[in-house]
């Protein structure tokens, strides 16, 4: 193992001082070992001055800096360009190594690649570990020794390879037993203020959301009661039935083994472990879009399947024009203007409203999935490159295993199947809220007289629905016929 004298760790996107891959080795190998956080301005500078995720980012950044300061050391905080901040902080401090954590994302890739050459021309070292996921890159291959590009048999074969060696890929990566090696920090070093970074306050305290680890611990503890129930609820928006640790996983505010051996333990205490078995697999479709990331990088651009990238797709002030009411909430389905309106107001989506809206967009009005996506990618909290665009490229069915072209979420069905009493669509549409349930779902259905009781007057208070879904559905079959003609298949609905 090689030994350094000083050493930085460089936080990202792992904002905890306990289970930490590239600190524990860091104080392992080191004598003394500095810690830094950027803010970046290569990211923030595209931000609007209200961005939930960097509030979040600060509150989770002031609170790793105070568990640090507590086992002696704490947080130098930069906001700059980390491409250069980095590599002159590391000359600052005279160390003879930075260490950090693996990130998928390209342009991440080739950030962090860019400082270790910048590191190597000083002479110091570029140290990197895996830590925001349990199995990485070549880690599950096939039998042909070839990527996945199907999750179940992926699944199989991780679940095959965690049980081959559990200890060895969820034991923690422990740090309080190293941390007289953390340096102590400059008295004068003081953490930039929201205001500093010339971004202000947001909706996140109201929204009941914390940064840092003692957040993400708060909503790990509330599932823990939850987790046998999972799989019946986590379909239904109006239940709390999902652990609503995205955003903590997101930013590394907890640790991925963590939550793995939490879900295999679930799974063999609980009388009823499906609820555990279904987390888990959720966190391993998580590791699959990462490695459908290191593998396919060109999915960031383009279709997985590039034969999709030949659909045509609406353009123009039309497709505009159909782009900004799903944006806005206001297409006249109420299940997908009420989840539009949970994401703008909240940063969150539930993830069934996810695949319901991305069809929608999609499949109802002929959209583009790159211009959804990338809306997502603006407002979700919990935003991340490998899980949005494997979500998109799957409704859109571009992607590798993705539900196939002929398969189109209907929203009124979907409606009345995962929020039959409309409690969801009331939440966010008010306007609706004291429609009968059995017309709230297809409120143009609704009859003069029960609108009227309702207190909604049709195309005013609530708009008319700008496609209708029937007609919709044959142009969606008819644009991915370039693709593949359109089979028996194309009958099936859901």
């Amino acid at each position: 193992m090689t030994r350094f004298d000083k050493s930085l760790v460089w936080f990202r996107r792992d904002l905890r001082n306990f289970d930490h891959a590239a600190l524990h080795h860091a104080l392992k190998q080191s004598r003394s070992v500095h810690c830094a956080f950027i803010f970046d301005k290569e990211i923030l500078d595209a931000l609007p001055r209200k961005d939930r995720r960097v509030e979040f980012i600060h509150a989770s950044v002031v609170e790793l800096d105070a568990a640090l300061r507590r086992l002696g050391g704490g947080l130098i905080v930069r906001h700059g360009f980390a491409a250069e901040e980095i590599p002159r902080l590391a000359a600052q401090l005279e160390v003879d190594a930075v260490f950090g954590n693996h990130d998928y994302e390209p342009l991440a890739i080739a950030r962090d690649a860019a400082v270790a050459r910048a590191l190597h021309a000083d002479g110091s070292a570029w140290s990197s570990h895996k830590d925001q996921v349990v199995l990485e890159k070549n880690e599950v291959l096939s039998q042909a020794g070839k990527p996945f590009s199907v999750f179940t048999p992926y699944k199989n074969a991780w679940l095959k390879e965690l049980q081959a060696d559990e200890v060895h890929y969820l034991n923690a990566f422990p740090v309080e037993p190293y941390a007289t090696n953390l340096a102590a920090i400059d008295a004068a070093e003081r953490i930039p203020s929201l205001a500093q970074l010339g971004f202000e306050k947001t909706n996140l305290s109201e929204l009941g959301i914390a940064g840092g680890m003692s957040g993400a611990q708060a909503f790990l503890d509330d599932f823990r009661g939850r987790i046998g129930a999972y799989a019946r609820m986590r379909d239904f928006p109006a239940i709390r039935g999902t652990s609503c640790l995205s955003v903590h996983l997101r930013f590394g505010t907890t640790s991925i083994r963590g939550l793995v051996r939490e879900a295999l333990n679930a799974m063999r205490s609980l009388e009823d472990g499906n609820g555990a078995a279904s987390w888990l697999s959720e966190l391993v479709w998580r590791e699959f879009y990462f490695m459908i990331l290191h593998h396919h990088p060109h999915v960031a651009e383009r279709a997985f399947k590039p034969e999709f990238d030949l659909i045509r797709w609406e353009s123009g002030e039309h497709a505009q024009s159909l782009f900004c009411a799903w944006c806005e909430g206001r297409t006249g389905y109420p299940l997908v203007d009420a989840a539009m309106q949970q994401l703008n107001q909240t940063g969150y989506m539930h993830n069934r409203l996810r695949m319901v809206t991305a069809s929608f967009l999609v499949k109802d009005l002929g959209v583009d999935w790159r211009w959804g996506e990338r809306y997502f990618a603006q407002q979700l909290n919990d935003y991340d490159l490998a899980a949005n665009n494997g979500g998109w490229q799957w409704a859109a069915s571009t992607g590798c295993d993705a539900q196939p072209y002929f398969r189109i979420f209907n929203p009124v069905t979907q409606s009345e199947k995962f929020d039959p009493e409309g409690r969801f669509i009331r939440r966010y549409l008010p306007q609706l809220a004291k429609m009968p349930a059995k017309f709230i779902h297809a409120p143009w259905l609704a009859p003069s007289m029960e609108a009227q009781q309702a207190g909604l007057r049709h195309g005013a208070d609530y708009p008319f629905p700008i496609v209708q879904h029937d007609e919709a559905r044959k142009r969606t079959l008819a644009r991915y016929a370039i693709i593949k003609p359109p089979s028996h298949s194309a009958h099936h609905k859901e």
